[in-house]
């Protein structure tokens, strides 16, 4: 392989890193975003000392279907990057490390603690 190829083939295994960390940021962001809603209306509920409107949609489930939205694309975005990078490395056989699979593993196990806990608290 030239040194050409070989930078773009360092640049493809970049861009699919950066790609994956975006939808790692992407992913956190609806997780957070999710438990932000559920303990502010936790503590608004605890202060006032009054239950919310019964409703068949609430800040739990809420909650609920953000994080799960959020570890659903993870999900997906870390499957999508496996199937490239072993799509890469068969037809150009090199080997690619990738930090980013380790941080959305790492987030991914955050993102399921937030949700057990959610779903086990009422």
């Amino acid at each position: 392989m030239t040194s050409e190829n070989s930078l773009a083939l360092k640049r493809t295994f970049m861009a699919h890193e950066r790609t994956l960390m975006a939808w790692i940021r992407t992913s956190t962001f609806l997780i957070t975003f999710g438990f932000t809603i559920y303990k502010f209306f936790a503590y608004l509920v605890d202060a006032d000392d009054t239950p919310l409107a019964g409703s068949m949609v609430g800040p739990r489930e809420y909650a609920l279907a953000m994080i799960s939205i959020g570890l659903v694309t993870l999900a997906l975005a870390a499957v999508h990057y496996k199937n490239s990078l072993q799509l890469l490395e068969q037809e150009f056989g090199e080997k690619y490390r990738s930090l980013a699979g380790a941080i959305a593993m790492v987030v991914s196990f955050l993102g399921l603690g937030v949700l057990i806990v959610v779903l086990l608290r009422q």
